[in-house]
This record gives structure tokens, C-alpha cells and sequence, in this order.
């Protein structure tokens, strides 16, 4: 028998049975579909962290306090205490930083604000005028404070979009005074809405860094340094400079004991974009089980078909199928079932992918992409014929090891 008699045998043998054929294939069709979507979804999340950190620039580089989080068990590393003034004062030296540019100090927590009745939990930054450089935050209305404020220990405030939403409506925001930790604040400036970006402005207060150490957050180091190179080209040459300086600085000789970390923006985006690559070969992982779960249910049903079709085999056999035929035949419905779910489940996990990435976008202020996984819509279609062959093989073999005799015979 021709390979494509065996094919079209196949097809008509599925067609009989279209309902029990269409609720067999649905586990490879949530299982392909999740792969998809979680692929596809992985690498918006991606595109959109990456982007977010390119967009702090090529120069930037970041001073953290602590050893270098690795895992979620260093989370805590971000309120290590060992960047500290003398650090600040150090690193704004030529002599010892000839390819840094400028350092802006940052620290950060949570506080509420009020205004007359309305209160707001929101992220407090504590940093100097060069935040508005480093970050290009655009202003809607005011402006920020100035270096002269900082030394002042001045009680202003800049404040987010969706801060001033909550808290001032549509009403003027400028001039009037919000209440931090029991300090009156006095706003100077109204951010444009930025969206989602490596922070989070729109829900945010910025006030002077001395403030927020003496009046605020009462502590006496800073969470982060933000640096910025002279030139793209001494990047490298800034992040070694400011390495060295702090280690003179904290009295260390070997590098393996760092009480802090440097990470530059391109090893930063190499990073991210290894974790959230691992995320989603995981989640992928896990989504995949599904497919085997569909693989027995077809080996399942695909049994009980040879079981009911037993009389069937037994004719074919007596007018002279061979083994190899009735085998093909019973493997190629369980290719095509498998095979026709892979498909499936590209198509509805691409549309739905495209949906939750546009609603996103289109609902919030997250800049989010659609992409499609060409490679995994490759990798879920070969896997779920690979499933039809291998759950498919032992009914096919079943099938095929039937005595004509004893199948004609069968009631």
C-alpha cells in the first residue's frame, strides 16, 4: 500500500469519529497554546526590562551597597549600609576618578503623604538635581530643587503624576504643602506621566537627599549611586576608577571582599536578560507537562479505537494489509491528531498572546510588545508529532499484532 492510501485510510478513520477526535487533541491544544503564550509573554517581559534599562543610557553605571544580589535570597542586600558620605565625597574627586563625569546619590523608601484629607502611600527618592539629567524627566508644571536646597536640607518636594491625581485632583499643585512623616513639604514640581520605566516617578515624591536622610527615612547612607561616564568609550575605565576608590575607601585589599557592588548598564542588560530567559525556559518547562498529560489521554483513546475497530483490522488484514500497513495507518491518525493540536494551539496561543500584550499596552501605561516565538511555534509543532509517535506506537502496535482470524471473529 501506497504511503498516501495509508494517509487518506487515516483521515477517513479520524473522520468517523470527529467529535471523540476534536476532545482528544484539546490536551495538546492547551499545552502548545500555553508554551506559546508563556514564550511569547517572556519576551515582551524582556524587550520591555531591556528597554527600560537602555533607556537610563550607555553611561550610566550603579553603585550598590553590599555584595552583588545574586538570587532572591540577597534581596536584602539593597539596604546594606556601606555606601556612605565619605564615599560620595571620594568618587566627585578628578583625581581619583578621572573618567566619571557626575554622581548623583540615591536613597529610597515608602512613606505616606497627605494633603488636607486624602492620603497616598507612595516611593520617596532622596536625590540631588542631577536626577532630572540622569533619568530626562520631563516636568508638566515647577521644576526641580537645586544644589543650594540640598545643603539647606530644604523641606521641597517633587511629586508624580498619579501623586498629584490623588492627592490634588484637578486642582494647582504647585505651591501647596503635603505632610511626610510629619514634616510639612512644600511642592516645587509636577512630573509629566512617564508610564512604567526602571522607576516608577508617577507614584513617586523626590525631595533632597540630605532631607530625606535627616527627615525621613532617618538613615545615614545611601541606598545607590548613579553614575555617568565621561564617554561611552570610558565606561569600562569609570566602573574600574570607582571600584578602586571605594576599596581605598573602605580599607580593602581584596577584591573577593566588597562590601559593594558595580554593574554597568551593559552588564546589567546581560544579566536581566539571562534571568528572564531561565523564567521562561522554566515556565515553558513546566506548561510542557500538559502535553504529555494529552500524549497518554490520545494513547488512551487511541486503544480504545483500536478495540472498537478490531473487526475492521481483521477484514483489512484478510484482503492483505500487512503488519507495516495497519501500523502506519493507526500512527499517522495519532500524528494527525497530535500534529493538528500543535497547530491549534500556535494559532489561539499567537492570538491570545497578541491580546494580553495590546491590553496591556492599551489599559496601563506599560509600553508592552507583542512578539511571537517563532522558535517555540517550531519546537511545540515538532514536539507534539513527536508525542503522536511515540503515545501513538504501542496502539498502533497493538493493532497490527491482531490475528485476522480472531479480529473477525470479535464481538
Amino acid at each position: 500500500m501506497l504511503f498516501k492510501h495509508s494517509l487518506k485510510t487515516a483521515y477517513r478513520g479520524l473522520e468517523q469519529n470527529r467529535a471523540r477526535s476534536i476532545l482528544t487533541i484539546l490536551g495538546i491544544v492547551i499545552g502548545v497554546t500555553a508554551i506559546i503564550l508563556v514564550m511569547s509573554l517572556g519576551q515582551g517581559a524582556q524587550d520591555l526590562i531591556l528597554d527600560q534599562v537602555k533607556g537610563m543610557g550607555t553611561r550610566t553605571i550603579i553603585v550598590g551597597g553590599g555584595r552583588e544580589p545574586k538570587g532572591p535570597s540577597d534581596a536584602g542586600q539593597i539596604f546594606n549600609d556601606s555606601l556612605r558620605q565619605r564615599d560620595l565625597e571620594r568618587l566627585e574627586r578628578r583625581e581619583y576618578t578621572p573618567s566619571v563625569k557626575y554622581v548623583m546619590p540615591l536613597i529610597f523608601g515608602a512613606s505616606g503623604a497627605s494633603y488636607q484629607s486624602d492620603t497616598y502611600n507612595l516611593t520617596i527618592f532622596g536625590a540631588s538635581p542631577l536626577m532630572v539629567k540622569i533619568f530626562d524627566m520631563p516636568f508638566k508644571s515647577g521644576g526641580m530643587f537645586t544644589d543650594e536646597d540640598i545643603r539647606a536640607r530644604s523641606k521641597y518636594v517633587v511629586i508624580g503624576s498619579k501623586v498629584k491625581t490623588q492627592l490634588f485632583g484637578a486642582d494647582e499643585a504647585i505651591g501647596q504643602v503635603i505632610k511626610m512623616k510629619g514634616y510639612n513639604f512644600r511642592v516645587i514640581g509636577v512630573l509629566t506621566e512617564q508610564g512604567q520605566s526602571a522607576f516608577n516617578f508617577d507614584e513617586a515624591a523626590i525631595i533632597p537627599y540630605t532631607t530625606a536622610q535627616d527627615y525621613v527615612l532617618g538613615i545615614k547612607y545611601f541606598n545607590r549611586f548613579i553614575i555617568e561616564a565621561e564617554s561611552d568609550a570610558l565606561v569600562i575605565n569609570a566602573a574600574d576608577e570607582v571600584a578602586l576608590t571605594l576599596r581605598e575607601s573602605h580599607n580593602i585589599t581584596d577584591p573577593a571582599m566588597d562590601d559593594f557592588f558595580v554593574i554597568t548598564q551593559v552588564s546589567l542588560a546581560k544579566s536581566l536578560s539571562s534571568i528572564t530567559s531561565v523564567l521562561t525556559i522554566f515556565l515553558a518547562a513546566v506548561a510542557a507537562i500538559s502535553l504529555v498529560v494529552g500524549g497518554i489521554g490520545i494513547m488512551n483513546i487511541m486503544l480504545v479505537s483500536v478495540t472498537e475497530r478490531t473487526k475492521e483490522i481483521g477484514l483489512r488484514k484478510a484482503l492483505g494489509a500487512t503488519y507495516k500497513n495497519i501500523l502506519t495507518q493507526f500512527l499517522l491518525e495519532a500524528v494527525i491528531l497530535t500534529g493538528l493540536g500543535g497547530i491549534i494551539g500556535i494559532l489561539l496561543g499567537a492570538f491570545l498572546s497578541w491580546a494580553i500584550a495590546t491590553g496591556i499596552s492599551n489599559f496601563t501605561s506599560i509600553a508592552w510588545t507583542f512578539s511571537f516565538p517563532v522558535s517555540a511555534a517550531i519546537l511545540g509543532l515538532g514536539v507534539s508529532g513527536a508525542i503522536g509517535l511515540i503515545f501513538g506506537l504501542y496502539p498502533a502496535r497493538t493493532a497490527a499484532n491482531k490475528s485476522p482470524i480472531d479480529a473477525l471473529r470479535y464481538e
